[in-house]
């Protein structure tokens, strides 16, 4: 679909409204430039504007595919086929919205290709439009104003991304488990937008090459790559931030498991000592419960029932006692280093 299409001349649009297709590129014979904007196109349209503005079939090809990472590629013609990711984050459903931008860049005509929600470009064309002494530098002012509108779109980003793992790393920090599928999530996000940024740095670096960019615009484009250095830097660091949040979780995850199975040794070790109390004590009782003539005619009086019964109750137990305070002494080591390789969560850093 065509959003918006205007042919420029000594720094002014020459008319209102959009323009149609074929005059459009009638246009570009006669001084200035065309600027054409076009929003998910079909096959039908760009083969259209590939006969109109003669394009070359592989970048129309390209504009069409999806890509992970912005690339710059000079065609025979002069046609410059440069594409850009652009970002947007969703606070509703706290992730980012991703598209793509594919420029043909020429002397006489500029033709924008949008893929994706995240790409508007009405407030680049609004802007250059009040600036006539950069659009009278030729069709590159349009670069300029679209890379500015994209670069400065990433810096929400950055920040909402900012605030997310800081919500993580407090959570972790404080010694509770984080969700481990959000820190996930965050990191695959960082990394795909760090791929949209960091390939950018050297498609900006080649307009700043000596004959690739009217002087005029040097210092514009210049500013832009300053932008996109310190957005790249700020992504890596949130992408190594969150490999660090993602271990502390997992040692945190160790330690409340750690905490789990003690637990439950504790639990398995009270009821294996009740058990083997009843155990000697269910023999005696049940031994001294037969109806054997010798244990009949021997126990006859109060005081051989206190010794046989008794003592022979109490006995085992004292032996029973004994025994497990050895092992608890023999065990008591082993319990301490186990506490000892327990891992430590770090406390959050301060600055």
């Amino acid at each position: 679909m065509i959003v918006d299409c205007a042919h420029y001349r000594d720094g002014h649009r020459q008319h209102v409204g959009p323009m149609p297709l074929e005059e459009a590129a009638a246009h570009c014979k006669q001084g200035g430039f065309v600027w054409l904007g076009m929003f998910e196109p079909g096959p039908e349209e760009l083969t259209r504007v590939r006969e109109s503005f003669g394009l070359h079939e592989l970048a129309v090809e390209d504009a069409q595919a999806f890509h992970l990472r912005p690339k710059a590629e000079q065609y025979e013609d002069g046609t410059e086929l440069i594409i850009l990711r652009t970002a947007r984050y969703d606070d509703e459903r706290e992730e980012i919205d991703t598209g793509e931008i594919s420029i043909f860049l020429a002397e006489q005509f500029v033709i924008t290709v949008r893929q994706g929600i995240a790409s508007e470009l009405t407030g680049a064309r609004t802007r250059l439009e009040h600036r006539p002494e950069l659009l009278r530098t030729g069709s590159t002012s349009t670069l300029w104003a679209i890379l500015d509108q994209v670069v400065d779109s990433y810096a929400p980003v950055v920040a909402e991304l900012e605030r997310d793992i800081e919500q993580i790393e407090a959570t972790v920090f404080s010694g509770a488990v984080a969700p481990t599928e959000r820190i996930y999530s965050l990191r695959r996000e960082a990394t795909d937008f760090y791929r949209a940024v960091h390939p950018l740095l050297a498609v900006l670096a080649r307009r700043l090459l000596p004959g690739t960019t009217p002087t005029e615009l040097l210092p514009y484009f210049r500013d832009v790559h300053d932008h996109l250095l310190l957005v790249n830097e700020e992504v890596a660091a949130q992408r190594d931030l969150l490999t660090t949040v993602l271990e502390a979780n997992i040692a945190v995850i160790s330690v409340e498991q750690n905490k789990i199975n003690l637990r439950q040794s504790a639990t398995m070790e009270r009821l294996t000592i009740v058990a083997t109390v009843f155990l000697p004590l269910s023999f005696v009782v049940g031994f001294f419960g037969q109806n054997f003539g010798w244990l009949v005619s021997h126990i006859g009086s109060f005081t051989a029932f206190l010794t046989l019964s008794v003592c022979g109750l109490l006995l085992p137990c004292l032996a029973l006692y004994v025994w497990l305070r050895q092992q608890r002494r023999r065990s008591a080591p082993q319990m301490q280093q186990v506490n000892s390789a327990v891992p430590h969560v770090p406390a959050a850093p301060t600055e």
